[in-house]
């Protein structure tokens, strides 16, 4: 049988499995991956004739970096089907009179072959090393002139240690190598840097392009990349430095071991990958097309052996020296063979995106958050309003401590549904107001059970029975359900609202209709960028488009205005005036407003003074010299109005810089990076003082929700300014080095969809358990009071509250476990209204039923904010060593009760977790956990707090983010190209990517796009002339212009904030900033890449089990 041939496997990852239909299977053979252009590596002309290969020190796999005697492991995702669901293939051993194997050594027949693609009967995985792996010293510096460490070393999430002994001889063989058929012009492998400079400038936008890079290191010469990393909310780009020559970076991947010669193709037979140099993996889904001029060599396949299972530590390992010495050096986890996520979101999509999901069922597990699908309530609140981390939570508090699977409900009250669905029913119970439990106060629910022939009913959460008000009464059917069950949306829907009574409201008395103020910084930097008159232009249009009630004429908001320095300018906008009055209040100190009449008012009623006003303000601040600007007494002045005209609120305010002048709230500047990695880091993300805290319980207590724009050009405190948005329920939007031309579209997007979408002001929520579980912790952006009531002074639609849950008691697998959220709000009318989401949760007593129904994208939200509170009273890694242990904890337990028994050198993922580690990865690279030298303080404290309020779909594409391959794009079809995984091995020089996580899109051009896609995308002939400073695309009449353009604007309308759009050329400057999003790779501020995290949670699940 031939070298180069595939051995038959057990069902390999991605096959069809019991319950999981439609498995798209790619091929994994020694096929050629179709659709991966040749680009980025010449031929190889293989070694230099007479060059002898060293033999590296015995047992030592320089591209593990650790000392291993064991064979190989298996990595293997379990599920229930008979044969093991191997991840990777299997390979079958070598027959002798087989042409040379791929990797150019001639190693004697009947030997394993141990690099990544050859053929050793041996599964690829994770060593069993005899030897405990070691953690490298932290921040070792990577020395100029060692070679880099090989790639799949285990990685933490430290810097490397210095480069073991036989690095140097691997360096020196690769000096002997010719990469590609001309030295010179050879693409460095990937993932190595390209030479940039260290970047540790102040960044500003509209900057011209960067010098030309270096060129490629030559074979032999060590490889140094910028010790940079970015942050995950870009800021805009920033200009070139100096280079003042390469300094040394960490490590980078690509150098793995002396390179294949190229045979001469023989016609007919497919190239065998090898995994050592460019861009061959494995078949990856959805990468179609076909891989131009890849030589043909081997001999014909013969026929596939039966399907074998195979335990990897009883399989006799060759000894190391009796190995070809050119294997020695690579042994890796193949890329393809280990869980996908972007595999997982195409399965979900097929299998559950076409039936609509009804809500009927107690306990079932909803599609992903990727997946486009249809709710039906029938009793169950929809996903878009709760998300469980486990729709099967434990009987028992034991149970549950030994899983470690957290229990939490991510609660989006207000969510805002897609047009086919049903916005929840308002329900009028007249003066009585709603029917609740006389004991624990639950809303009546679908799960309540009627007694006594409908008279009375008993509670579902605390089992108390409460009389049925008379005006309330009606028979039961012969099951037991009322007759009037389907005419009731309480006794039928999961999710539905009460008009509240009197009671329910402050002071015993119904609501006034709430306002909007505008408070605008207008000291030096805000009118010289242009960002005043910008505001005031938009406001003209805006105003018109507040939001209003269902089928209301004109919105009930009224709106007021302020400006603002070192002191406070307030405006008189009654509708009787001729021209607006302007009044100044100069004493900050103790804030009051000058004006009650006329400063709120009705926009339809005061048009015209207010229009003027608008005018007036850019013209009346054009001459300024403030630079100064106060903060605190800018809320207190809103706060005071909202007080006055006894309404709650929201203010906008617009602001630019650290508020230094003499006022209370006034800041200093306590920015500095090297407090990072120590264990005062944590007070970067603590408010500087204690006075915005008070300010903002006062806040809350009114009702009085801010929003804060910032615009910053340099250090400002996000963690202090952002205290009241973030704790009266409200938003924060940064644009850090705003510029009118490019940032323009993107805050005038976000302002617009800000002040339109539907909001709750004065809000309680409450939820309520069945007994036995018990809500313990909140997270989000509320202020709470007690241990129950999360306060919110507003509440939109696209802010979430994460509650997680404890035991108190014992669940019984037959009565289930039950959730009811209830939320007290205003709505924009002044309308006092109760919205209610109920949820219905299996129990088990079975771990295995736990496992079976988690859903990770749900954990990981959780695990997030759990760990980005954590940031603000313990040192960061201390919060990452919790989370990786947490994580390990969890896989080890369903590894230990719920596995079927196999060796201990196989990694065994549930099916529904089997992204766990890669996605958790992502969270400990983010900018909040592990910042690389440009992320700004302001960045991370700015991260941390809009990540504590995601929703579940916003998290996973923050944290992984969705990378489109738009070259591939169908032009004649609504659809998106298929995703591709987050790692630049999947990149092609030869095409067009686009990258969104959320906050940015990025779109990467490759050096060899042709010439006609750049004409048809960018407008301009060649790759050289594309501009970096493009915020937008040009409109252009071609079908594929149009058809980038609709995806970046579907894409947009997914996003509650306009993404940054970034265009990104190979090899430039910001190039950097981009491969930062890859997350399946090595991050330059040390982040693990995918495969060697997940050889570290394999080292740390088998601590846990020995």
């Amino acid at each position: 049988m031939s070298v180069n041939q595939q051995a038959h496997t057990g069902p390999p990852y991605g096959q069809p499995q019991p319950g999981y239909q439609g498995y798209q299977q790619p091929a994994y053979g020694g096929q050629s991956l179709p659709g991966v252009p040749q680009a980025q590596y010449g031929a190889y002309n293989g070694p230099m004739p007479g060059y002898q290969q060293p033999v590296p020190p015995q047992g030592y796999f320089p591209s593990l970096g650790f000392p291993s005697k064991g064979s190989p492991v298996s990595l293997n995702s379990d599920t229930s089907s008979l044969a093991p669901n191997f991840i990777g293939s299997l390979r079958a051993p070598p027959t002798s009179g087989a042409p040379p194997p791929a990797s150019g050594a001639s190693h004697p027949s009947g030997h394993l072959a141990y690099s990544q693609f050859e053929h050793g009967d041996v599964q690829n995985g994770i060593p069993a090393s005899a030897a405990p792996m070691q953690r490298p010293p932290a921040s070792q510096p990577f020395l100029p002139g060692s070679a880099p460490t090989p790639v799949s070393q285990i990685s933490t999430f430290q810097q490397y240690g210095p480069p073991p002994a036989s690095v140097q001889q691997l360096r020196n063989h690769m000096a002997g190598m010719t990469i590609g058929s001309t030295a010179a012009s050879a693409p460095p492998p990937a993932g190595l840097g390209y030479g940039v400079g260290p970047s540790s400038y102040p960044p500003t936008t509209g900057a011209p392009r960067p010098p030309a890079m270096p060129g490629p290191p030559l074979p032999g010469q060590t490889v140094a990349g910028p010790p940079s990393s970015q942050p995950n909310h870009v800021s805009s780009p920033p200009p070139p430095s100096t280079m003042a020559g390469l300094h040394p970076g960490p490590p980078m991947s690509g150098l793995q071991g002396p390179p294949p010669p190229t045979h001469p193709p023989q016609p007919g037979y497919q190239m065998q990958q090898n995994g050592s140099f460019g861009q061959m993996r494995g078949p990856q889904p959805n990468y179609g097309g076909a891989y131009p001029g890849a030589p043909n060599y081997g001999s014909p396949p013969g026929p596939p052996p039966p399907p074998k299972r195979l335990d990897p530590d009883s399989i006799p390992s060759p000894q190391l020296n009796e190995l070809p010495p050119q294997q020695k050096p690579r042994h890796r986890i193949d890329p393809d063979a280990i869980p996908s996520p972007i595999q997982v979101i195409e399965d979900d999509r097929n299998n559950r995106g076409s039936e609509p999901f009804v809500t009927g069922v107690r306990g079932q597990v909803p599609p992903l958050v990727t997946t486009n699908f249809l709710v039906k309530d029938q009793g169950n609140a929809s996903p878009r309003y709760i998300r469980c981390t486990s729709y099967n939570i434990p009987c028992t508090s034991d149970m549950a401590k030994q899983s470690q699977v957290p229990l939490a409900a991510v609660i989006k009250p207000l969510a805002a549904l897609p047009p086919e669905e049903t916005l929840p029913y308002l329900v009028d119970h007249g003066e009585s107001g709603p029917v609740r439990c006389n004991r624990c106060k639950a809303y009546m629910c679908p799960f309540m059970q009627f007694i006594e022939g409908g008279r009375r009913f008993q509670c579902c959460f605390c089992s108390c029975v409460t009389e049925v008000p008379p005006h309330y009464f009606q028979h039961l059917d012969h099951t037991g359900k009322r007759v009037d069950f389907y005419d009731r949306p309480e006794l039928s829907l999961g999710s539905y609202e009460f008009l509240a009574t009197v009671d329910y409201c402050k002071n015993n008395k119904f609501p006034s209709p709430p306002a909007f103020i505008f408070m605008i910084d207008v000291s030096y930097n805000a009118v010289k960028s242009g960002l005043v008159r910008l505001i005031c232009e938009e406001l003209k249009s805006l105003l018109d488009y507040l939001p209003r009630e269902g089928n209301m004429e004109e919105s009930a908001i009224r709106v007021g205005f302020v400006t603002y320095n070192k002191v406070l300018h307030f405006y008189n906008v009654k509708s009787s005036l001729a021209q607006p009055q302007m009044m100044v209040v100069s004493d900050v100190a103790d804030m009051f407003v000058p004006l009650l009449d006329g400063f709120l008012v009705n926009v339809n009623e005061s048009r015209t003074v207010i229009a003027s006003l608008l005018d007036q303000i850019p013209e009346m601040f054009a001459d300024t010299r403030e630079t100064e600007t106060v903060f605190a007494p800018v809320i207190q002045a809103g706060l005071e109005a909202l007080k006055a005209a006894e309404c709650a609120g929201k203010l906008f305010i617009f602001h630019t810089s650290l508020p230094i002048a003499e006022a209370p709230g006034k800041l200093k500047n306590r920015d500095d990076r090297k407090l990072i990695n120590t264990d005062k880091e944590k007070t970067l993300f603590q408010p500087q003082t204690s006075f915005y805290n008070n300010l903002a319980k006062d806040c809350v207590a009114q009702g009085c929700c801010v929003d804060l724009f910032l615009f910053p050009n340099q250090y400002l405190d996000v963690a202090t300014l952002g205290v009241v948005p973030y704790q009266t329920g409200g938003s924060i939007y940064k644009y850090a080095y705003f510029q009118l031309e490019t940032d323009q579209y993107r805050f005038l997007n976000d302002l617009r969809r800000d002040v339109q979408k539907e909001v709750g002001f004065d809000a309680v929520m409450r939820v309520r358990t069945s007994t036995g579980i018990r809500a313990t912790d909140f997270f989000g952006a509320f202020y709470m009071s007690n241990t129950t009531d999360v306060e919110m002074a507003g509440l939109d639609c696209d802010k979430t509250i994460t509650v997680e849950f404890k035991h108190d008691d014992k669940l019984s697998e037959d009565s289930g476990a039950l959730l009811q959220c209830a939320l007290l709000y205003t709505s924009c009318a002044g309308q006092r209204r109760l919205r209610i989401h109920n949820l219905s949760l299996n129990c088990c007593t079975q771990l295995a039923d736990l496992y079976r129904n988690c859903e990770t994208d749900t954990l990981i939200n959780y695990l997030a904010k759990y760990a980005y509170r954590g940031v603000l009273s313990s040192p960061v890694k201390t919060v990452r060593d919790a989370l990786i242990n947490q994580c390990a904890q969890i896989l080890a337990c369903y590894r230990k009760n719920c596995a079927s028994p196999s060796s201990a050198g196989q990694l065994i993922l549930p099916e529904c977790m089997k992204l766990l580690p890669v996605y958790l990865n992502c969270v400990l690279k983010s900018d909040v956990l592990q910042p690389g030298p440009e992320v700004t303080t302001d960045d991370r404290a700015y991260i941390r707090q809009l990540v504590t309020s995601m929703d579940v779909a916003e998290t996973n594409v923050f944290f992984y983010p969705r990378l489109l391959p738009l070259t591939k794009a169908d032009v004649d079809s609504d659809s998106l190209p298929a995703a591709i995984r987050n790692s630049e091995e999947r990149l092609s020089k030869g095409d067009i990517y686009l990258l969104e996580n959320g906050l940015n899109i990025f779109v990467w051009v490759g050096v060899n796009v042709q010439q006609g896609l750049i004409q048809n995308l960018f407008g301009v002939s060649s790759f050289s002339q594309i501009s970096n400073a493009l915020s937008t695309l040009p409109v252009l009449e071609n079908p594929f212009s149009k058809k980038v353009r609709s995806i970046v604007d579907m894409l947009q309308g997914q996003r509650s904030r306009y993404m940054k759009l970034i265009i990104v050329k190979q090899e430039d400057k910001l190039e950097m900033l981009f491969k930062h999003f890859l997350v399946e790779d090595k991050s330059l501020s040390g982040g693990a890449s995918y495969v060697d995290f997940l050889c570290h949670m394999h080292k740390e699940i088998r601590q846990l089990l020995s």
